[in-house]
């Protein structure tokens, strides 16, 4: 048997893993060659390839990420047990920073090349792992069976099963990004800089001291940062007050930011939790929710946002009860709400109030989201200075930890909570109104800006640049434009007067949202074409219909379905192509001393490569809306 695996990030890695445990638990009969296949570095993809610089940092500690399937037993490291990332970083670097430390990215490239290297020792006789550095264009059935992958480099391979862990592309821009391109081209002294991963940006092309304006705050702004920073030359120093000071080298551009919010990415609270933590739900239940919901389809607002506001002030209250009284203090009012819930979702706040917490106002995710929302500033200084309060003020959360502060142990409910939404809005769980508007319009934005922060230092480096002018922050709902007058870009926030500043470069630091249809690389425009890869479709019982964008798959092991409805029994596709039929696709590694749905999924895939082959099917017409 032949198998390739095209694209090997985590999500092939793991795949890989999960095979090769399962060879080791019972070798094939058959001579078996695994082609792992990779356009940048095979075993750590482009997104963690080696050879990325150091200031590229990962948002999770390595204690929290494993890329094998289960913990070091005392044995060799191998498929199914190893180190995670944390324990391989101490064993090989003498100056490890110590627990709850942000690997760089490049650092993580080495740690998936030693597992890599881990499975290829490991592989029984008669198993070969074959490496093959090359980029598939094209991939089509052959009527004996199996697959021909066509490869840019002018060669091919046919296999008989065929992985698509093909990550991160870069789609075509489109609206005021489509515009701003053009602009760009039509005017020799400007650049437009698309979207991407910041390790693969043209940042060299930017000239120091002139002004970039920066569409985006979120992680890939911090990356962009760093590069135009660090990464220029410059060094932060503490300035023996709890803050840090930059030293300019004189090699940076000034960057002028802005997005909707107008707040950088917050950071995550310092980690006081253990690296196997789970935390179990008290309110936000997949049973609770299915139990209590309106309507036979689930709509995520009316159905799911209560529980899910319900148990993030739990939490808060609860964690607050105990700061202000003692460990444990909180026990009875858990209880009490707890079982208030058995009757649909518990007033907390209202609950709260009888144990003294009155004074304490709610979480409020829009307000934390969007914390400058209807406010208007007189001028640059006077935003600047709120910003630098919140950032400020949200340190000190963090700071507190994610156990301790009552904010950030909220927030990380969020977090906490993906795999039960995903239990309710993969395959079409929602109706397409409620997908569409209350899950990916309101909901998502949300999630990833409240809980997939950055490391506490990120913040201070903020803090720095707009202390020594390098970095400027537009303004609420930042405006990125062309400016015909004077032929260069404008950059304003309508909510801050006095703050528009004119740009040579405007840089999108956000990161692409995938979308089978306009996805400009080759193999998709391939499969597409075929019509072996299809957009999913979320058809309501009412007519209405939302295109997702995403793959469409069977659920696991998540075989493509085809234009006509078949799932093609040789093919899985798994990770970012399938973004919206799915939910939290971009998701990188596994949780050491469990088994998170990110093992489980490259675990389905693996169990289903090691038996026969079966004849395409059909998937069942009702199959998503079973619930």
């Amino acid at each position: 048997m032949k198998v390739a695996i095209v694209g090997s990030g985590p999500r092939g890695l793991s795949v890989l893993e999960r095979m090769a445990a399962r060879i080791a638990e019972r070798p094939p009969i058959e001579a078996t060659d695994i082609y792992l296949i990779d356009a940048h570095q095979v075993g750590s993809g482009r997104i963690w390839r080696t050879d990325q610089p150091k200031w590229f940092l990962m948002n999770t500690v390595a204690d929290e990420v494993s890329a094998f399937s289960g913990q070091p037993d005392g044995g060799p490291a191998r498929p199914g047990a190893g180190p995670s990332l944390a324990q391989w970083w101490q064993s090989v670097d003498a100056e490890y920073p110590g627990p709850n430390s942000y690997a760089p990215r490049a650092l993580h490239g080495r740690y998936m090349q030693f597992i890599l290297k881990t499975i290829e020792e490991s592989l029984p006789d008669g198993v070969r792992l074959i490496p093959v550095k090359a980029t598939v264009d094209q991939l089509e059935r052959v009527e004996e069976g199996g697959y021909r992958l066509a490869f840019r480099e002018s060669a091919h391979l046919t296999v008989d099963r065929v992985v698509l862990t093909t990550g991160h592309t870069v789609p075509e821009p489109t609206g005021n990004q489509r515009r701003l391109a053009e602009y760009a081209d039509a005017h020799p002294a400007l650049r437009y800089i698309a979207g991407d991963s910041a390790a693969d940006m043209p940042l060299d092309a930017i000239p120091a001291g002139t002004p970039v304006g920066v569409l985006g705050l979120g992680l890939s702004f911090y990356d962009v940062m760093a590069a135009l920073t660090e990464g220029r030359g410059g060094r932060y120093e503490e300035d023996g007050q709890g803050g840090l000071v930059y030293r300019p080298s004189g090699s940076e551009p000034v960057l002028v930011a802005g997005s909707r919010s107008a707040m950088p990415l917050p950071a995550r609270g310092r980690n006081q939790k253990h690296h196997d933590h789970r935390y179990d739900h008290m309110l936000f239940t997949t049973e609770r929710i299915l139990a209590h919901r309106t309507h036979g389809e689930l709509s995520f607002a009316e159905d799911a946002v209560p529980w899910l506001l319900a148990e993030v002030q739990l939490v808060y209250y609860a964690t607050t009860l105990d700061a202000r009284h003692g460990p444990g203090k909180s026990a009875a009012f858990v209880a009490e709400v707890v079982a208030a819930a058995e009757d649909g979702v518990p007033d907390v706040v209202a609950m709260a109030a009888g144990y003294g917490l009155a004074d304490v106002p709610p979480v409020d995710l829009d307000e934390q989201a969007r914390p400058f929302a209807g406010r208007h500033f007189d001028s640059p200084e006077t935003f600047a200075a709120a910003l630098t309060g919140a950032l400020a003020d949200d340190l000190a959360h963090a700071g507190t930890g994610n156990v301790d502060d009552p904010l950030k142990a909220a927030l990380d409910v969020i977090r906490d909570s993906r795999a039960v939404i995903r239990s309710l809005v993969d395959f079409a769980g929602l109706t397409p109104t409620s997908h569409r508007e209350d899950f990916l319009g309101w909901y998502v934005p949300r999630s990833s800006f409240l809980a997939a922060g950055p490391p506490r230092m990120r913040l201070r480096q903020v803090l720095a640049l707009l202390s020594c002018g390098l970095l400027r922050i537009a303004g609420p709902d930042t405006r990125f434009l062309p400016d015909p007058d004077s032929g260069r870009f404008a950059v304003h926030s309508p909510y801050v007067a006095g703050s528009r500043v004119l740009v040579d470069t405007v840089l999108d630091a956000r990161v692409p949202t995938p979308d089978v249809r306009t996805d400009p690389h080759p193999l998709t425009r391939n499969l597409v074409a075929q019509g072996i890869w299809t957009s999913y479709v979320n058809r309501g019982a009412d007519g209405d219909r939302f295109d997702t964008g995403g793959v469409a798959v069977t659920e696991a092991p998540f075989h493509p379905l085809d234009k006509d409805g078949r799932a093609d029994q040789g093919l899985y596709v798994l990770g970012i192509p399938t973004e919206h039929t799915r939910w939290f696709m971009q998701g990188g590694s596994s949780r050491p001393g469990f088994w998170t749905d990110f093992v489980q999924n490259a675990d389905a895939i693996a169990a289903d490569l090691v038996t026969p082959p079966r004849a395409a099917v059909p998937a069942p017409a009702d199959a998503a809306l079973a619930r």
